[in-house]
């Protein structure tokens, strides 16, 4: 049935759920600032009294110039302590308890309400506390999917979360049906998705600023954590961010070096494709102008002005974006390889 599709997959998006810590998020969104100026923003998988997406843009929200903050998420949330730690013992609201529903919050203006002479976190509390108009209960479950929740969606300029990774799919394709901005993390293996690649070929996706070098430090509340770090369990992740918005990287050039005429025994030809083999970005050479077959770190690199990408082997088998199922040199399979070309105009 629909309906239980629908609870297992919030399930299964609820044990997948990892909570970004701040400092990855000021990292990444000091390369975008310019961009939300006047803007609303939507965090639609992100409890406000968890979330370090929320308290971010509630911390910068006069310096961004933002409009609103939106924050919805799923219902059952487990945030008794989370909102103890956010309000304090003493105002802590005990309606809250069991979160038997979903909630949004919508934060219009974050002023000096304490008289300290900042507007910060600390007056956002004292928003929460003192006017619960900010806060609607939703009808359903706060899935984004959800009619209440894809209404918030509808008035959004910009989305920015950290969706669950197991409904990746369906969240990316949700945001491109309503043609929205969005900045969000993903499963670096993301870019091999046959529903994910198309849009990184098409230049209507591509990565973020961090560097693809090792992996992301989530908080979770799950026990497989990987270590503890200040009383917070830290799990480690393969994940990059994956964006609409533009930036500068994307439009640096590769230093090119190495060379084909030179060096050819660096790149052997696949057995079951035309093109060569290049083992790392940095020795993509500069006088080859064929087809290439990349590591999927390469997009960490990309720049669409330099490089046209021609399709992705090695994942999901033969179709419009994938040339052939695997890349093959001595018999030895290879592992999954982006298919790219130079543009001759360098």
């Amino acid at each position: 049935m629909a309906g239980n599709r629908n609870l297992n997959a919030a399930s299964r998006a609820k044990k997948d759920e990892f909570y970004t810590q701040i400092r990855d998020i000021e990292n990444e969104m000091y390369h975008y600032q310019h961009h939300f100026k006047d803007k609303v923003v939507l965090c639609n998988c992100d409890d406000p009294y968890e979330s370090d997406f929320f308290k971010y843009f509630m911390i910068y929200f006069n310096q961004l110039g933002l409009r609103k903050v939106i924050a919805t998420c799923y219902a059952g949330s487990p945030i008794v302590q989370t909102e103890l730690d956010f309000f304090g013992t003493q105002n802590y609201n005990p309606h809250f308890d069991k979160r038997t529903q979903a909630i949004k919050l919508e934060v219009t203006e974050v002023t000096d309400l304490n008289g300290d002479g900042a507007a910060d976190l600390a007056d956002v509390k004292l928003l929460l506390e003192n006017n619960r108009n900010v806060v609607t209960y939703l009808e359903g479950n706060g899935d984004f999917r959800s009619p209440e929740c894809v209404d918030a969606l509808k008035e959004a300029d910009i989305v920015v979360t950290n969706p669950p990774f197991s409904l990746f799919r369906e969240y990316v394709a949700q945001l491109v049906a309503h043609d929205k901005k969005f900045l969000i993390i993903g499963n670096k293996n993301a870019i091999t998705y046959k529903e994910i690649f198309p849009l990184i070929k098409d230049n209507k996706m591509w990565t973020g600023y961090r560097p693809w070098s090792g992996g992301m430090w989530f908080i979770s509340t799950a026990e497989d954590f990987d270590k503890v770090v200040d009383g917070k369990k830290l799990k480690n992740a393969a994940a990059v961010w994956f964006t609409n918005l533009d930036v500068r990287k994307r439009h640096e050039d590769i230093l090119l070096f190495k060379r084909y005429a030179e060096e050819p025994e660096l790149f052997p030809r696949y057995d079951n494709y035309d093109a060569i083999e290049v083992s790392k970005t940095a020795f993509i050479p500069c006088d080859y102008f064929g087809v290439m077959g990349v590591p999927i770190t390469f997009l960490d690199k990309y720049n669409p002005a330099q490089f046209e990408i021609v399709g992705n082997a090695g994942s999901y088998g033969v179709d419009g974006y994938s040339l052939c199922p695997a890349l093959y040199i001595g018999g030895k399979k290879i592992y999954k390889r982006i298919l790219i070309r130079r543009r001759r105009n360098d």
